[in-house]
């Protein structure tokens, strides 16, 4: 099993940076990607950004060239950098880890919200 604790977010003004940190515990080892995906009211959940153990990156369009994800060598750590947010971003954001088995992991999840 894999745990997932995550921390950051909050309330920012439109134009603002915010960063989300996502750190793994348990069998670290055996995850493949991890990433954040976020759920605005009324929307489905959606893929923000991934990154895989061999640091292979996927962004979303509507992020692209705004937000950044990185990880440490043994991706047990995952963080967002979110900058020049804007309305449209403000949702629930979850981290999730994929392992090499497929499993999907997620965390409690964390709120976001830009105001305009």
């Amino acid at each position: 099993q894999v745990q997932l604790v995550e921390s950051g977010g909050g309330l920012v003004q439109a134009g603002g940076t915010l960063k989300l940190s996502c750190a793994a515990s348990g069998r670290i080892f055996t995850i493949f990607a991890m990433g954040w995906y976020r759920q605005a009211p009324g929307n489905e959940r959606e893929l923000v950004a991934r990154i895989t153990r061999d640091g292979t990156i996927t962004y979303s369009d509507s992020v692209k060239g705004r937000f950044t994800i990185s990880k440490d060598p043994n991706i047990d750590t995952v963080t967002l950098q979110m900058n020049n947010l804007k309305s449209q971003d403000t949702a629930v954001y979850q981290c999730n880890a994929v392992l090499y088995g497929a499993e999907n992991y997620w965390g409690q999840g964390t709120q976001v919200t830009v105001s305009s």
